[in-house]
């Protein structure tokens, strides 16, 4: 069973780097380089998210309706996906850089949403052919792809520095070349789905189990989305560190890929919600530690990582398993639901891009300027560490209040296999 499952990984790595990645770097690399401002970028962000609001459901309504020429839609959403890749980071923008950012933006986030709808729908499909613990089989497989691909996005801006004055025209030429093999590699993994299904988003907003998870879901990706936003940031002015960014981000995800297997086991022994409670109380320590760092810690923000990514990694492969095993009793294909979960995920880095970009930009804090005051790096602290503490807190306290189904246990048995 692992030469089939294979294509998975593959495919979610792809999609994994131009996914949170792109909230890491892109804002950053249009500072930077073309001076654009952080408040003018944090409402261009929160704008595409706008769309998703209406686009996310509408492509997973699409993608089920596509039927058997999914593999034709997914070639050309991931086309798209890599074209919008080189002309975001390889291209000097032919018009104003924040228009620019915009237009290669939201044809990125587009394919990206696509694809990501139709890759976990046809996940919900492929997870009934494995066996037992199908969905959490193939949810190991692509979870860990997912993170291998966000550790290589993360440190590869930096590490091609070694090689090219403009690394970041080169990641994206190196994203259009993965993309094409991932293609390749999922041809015959796309098919249609089953006629007489469920249709439509009411069904996962009626299911108490789906709807509790979106909601969990939703709560608690806004740590990380704002710490993700400003990680780039708080490296390089809070802890005056520029040049560790990549290798932290790497230690990171590094830190969640190894730690997935684990977690999957700890669910199996002590059940889903006991794991899941425990990931949750891992960041918040590591929260509350971030709030007393000061410049030149940088041992102790590496040690910081090591536990976020830990954390991160039980986030990253229970939760996704267990919507798919919910979604897969509403319909067959789960298309609709994979849309909905898409936006949920995606929608917290809106809100933390169109928030806190603005408020730490009238805090003076203006990077691209080289204005920033001795307030600002109080305030980027209080926002990185303080307020993830909160909404993490929030989030453990929703888990806790939400009744998981017996069988959660169950579900999760063999995803470290």
């Amino acid at each position: 069973m692992t030469k089939p499952l294979a294509p998975f990984a593959m495919f979610a790595a792809v999609l994994a780097v131009a996914g949170l990645p792109i909230y890491i770097h892109a804002p950053k690399f249009f500072v930077d380089n073309y001076g654009v401002g952080l408040a003018s970028l944090g409402a261009v962000l929160f704008g595409l998210r706008l769309l998703d609001v209406v686009q996310d459901p509408a492509l997973g309504w699409l993608s089920r309706r596509l039927g058997s020429h999914r593999p034709i839609a997914v070639a050309v959403a991931a086309t798209l996906m890599a074209l919008s890749m080189i002309g975001l980071f390889a291209i000097t923008p032919p018009i104003a850089p924040l228009a620019w950012f915009t237009l290669t933006l939201a044809g990125l986030f587009s394919a990206y949403s696509f694809l990501t709808i139709s890759f976990y729908a046809q996940g919900v499909s492929k997870a009934r052919t494995i066996g037992e613990n199908g969905h959490v089989r193939l949810a190991g497989w692509r979870e860990t792809g997912a993170l291998i691909g966000v550790c290589l996005a993360s440190i590869a801006p930096v590490a091609l520095t070694t090689i090219t004055d403009r690394p970041f025209a080169l990641f994206s030429a190196l994203f259009a070349v993965a993309a094409l093999a991932a293609v390749i590699a999922m041809r015959s993994e796309w098919q249609a789905p089953p006629p007489d299904q469920n249709t439509g988003l009411r069904p996962y907003l009626e299911n108490p189990m789906t709807r509790r998870l979106l909601i969990i879901a939703l709560v608690n990706a806004m740590p990380v989305a704002v710490t993700s936003t400003l990680f780039l940031f708080f490296v390089e002015y809070r802890l005056s560190s520029p040049g560790w960014e990549g290798p932290l981000l790497l230690l990171l995800f590094l830190a969640a890929a190894l730690s997935a297997p684990f977690w999957s086991r700890a669910a199996v022994t002590f059940g889903a919600k006991p794991t899941l409670l425990v990931g949750m109380g891992l960041a918040i320590v590591a929260f509350a530690g971030t709030v007393f760092l000061e410049a030149g810690d940088l041992v102790p923000f590496a040690l910081i990582c090591l536990a976020s990514g830990m954390a991160l990694g039980a986030d990253l492969t229970l939760l996704p398993a267990l919507f798919a095993e919910a979604s897969a009793e509403v319909a067959p294909d789960a298309a609709e639901g994979f849309g909905l979960w898409s936006f949920a995920s995606k929608f917290s880095l809106a809100i933390a891009a169109v928030l806190f970009l603005p408020l730490l930009e009238k805090a003076g804090f203006n990077p691209g300027t080289g204005e920033i005051t001795a307030s600002a790096t109080t305030t980027l602290t209080f926002f990185y560490a303080t307020i993830p503490l909160g909404l993490k807190l929030i989030a453990l306290a929703l888990l806790a209040a939400t009744p998981l189904a017996p069988k959660s246990r169950n579900v999760l048995q063999g995803a470290h296999t």
